[in-house]
């Protein structure tokens, strides 16, 4: 409540009292200077609003390495992360990583180019625009060098698009390789049936409820679909061998989807040395200022995309969200 409705005032004098039209004159006054304090408040609230308001634009739409670029002014090592599951309206999409790709190569300043992984994989499709893009821009821009630097995990997707660097960089405990394809589903077959539940799918195309887990998985089914994973995994070890070449010393085991430490990969030729991105910046690319580039999200597709981003991950997680093969 604000204070003039409780703030007592003196009873107003009627007519015919004396001095009564003064009074009059004294309050019409008195309540003409309130209103013109209250509209002054409102008016520096709205001020105020409409300047947070400008400022949560600013701050929304700020580039992140804005500071660095008008401030450097130098040559630079360019630093793109490939974070998390590697899928489509991720993070980790290959839209937002070429994007940050085409960014760090069109800056008349950047001196090398880092792929700083730390991915389990995901999407072969989108691993595999991300890896033709890299290829592009090596070959447009053969003074940049780009080096790929593996953080925790470079494995499957991930690895599918370090090779496409000229080298890559890993730490001694670093998770490297798991050069593989899979799908995974789940069977309830024989749980539908001991619970007395009766599956009613209608297709139309006999194999349309393929991987349906409530309906058997026949023989010729899982043949097809591992004819399947067996192209896509040529594919994969096709691309392997283009990046790594001569460099790779292992055998067949390389391909078998195991993974190996950052030291070992090292040893596979999986990788080509040890290093982090600052070694790599400092002592290979002669540019130890590092400036980030990335393609940061709005604030509604960052809402929006939260929890279908969290429930995609999942899937993927599971081993592809219905059924669609993984590079993992």
């Amino acid at each position: 409540m604000r204070w003039r409705f409780w703030k007592r005032r003196e009873p107003m004098p009627g007519p015919g009292d004396e001095g009564w039209e003064q009074a009059l004159v004294n309050r019409v006054v008195l309540d003409h200077l309130e209103e013109q304090k209250r509209g002054r408040r409102w008016g520096n609230f709205f001020k105020l609003l409409t300047f947070a308001y400008l400022i949560a634009l600013l701050v929304l739409f700020w580039p992140d390495n804005f500071i660095d670029q008008v401030t450097l002014g130098e040559e630079h090592t360019a630093l793109v992360d490939v974070k998390g599951i590697i899928a489509p309206e991720t993070n980790a999409s290959a839209d937002r990583i070429i994007t940050a790709l085409r960014k760090a190569y069109e800056d008349e300043n950047t001196k090398g180019v880092i792929l700083r992984i730390n991915s389990p994989g995901g999407s072969p499709v989108q691993a595999g625009y991300v890896n033709d893009e890299v290829k592009r821009l090596r070959e447009k821009h053969p003074d940049i060098p780009v080096y790929a630097v593996a953080a925790d995990l470079c494995a499957s997707g991930g690895y599918y698009i370090a090779v496409a660097a000229d080298k890559i960089y890993v730490d001694k405990a670093s998770l490297v390789g798991s050069i593989g394809v899979r799908i995974g589903t789940f069977g309830f077959v024989e749980a539908l049936q001991e619970l007395g539940i009766e599956r009613r799918l209608l297709t139309a195309g006999q194999n349309k409820g393929i991987l349906d887990p409530f309906s058997p998985l026949l023989e010729e089914q899982r043949a097809f679909l591992q004819e399947i994973l067996d192209k896509l995994h040529e594919q994969f070890i096709g691309v392997v061998r283009e990046g790594r070449g001569e460099r790779l010393k292992g055998g067949d085991e390389l391909f078998s989807g195991l993974f190996w430490s950052g030291e070992e990969s090292v040893a596979l030729g999986l990788a080509d040395g040890i290093g982090s991105s600052s070694y790599v910046a400092r002592e290979l690319i002669g540019a130890e200022k590092i400036v980030e580039y990335k393609v940061k999200k709005d604030l509604l597709e960052s809402l929006a995309g939260h929890l279908g981003a969290s429930i995609s991950e999942f899937f993927l997680r599971l081993g592809g969200a219905g059924g669609y093969p993984v590079a993992r």
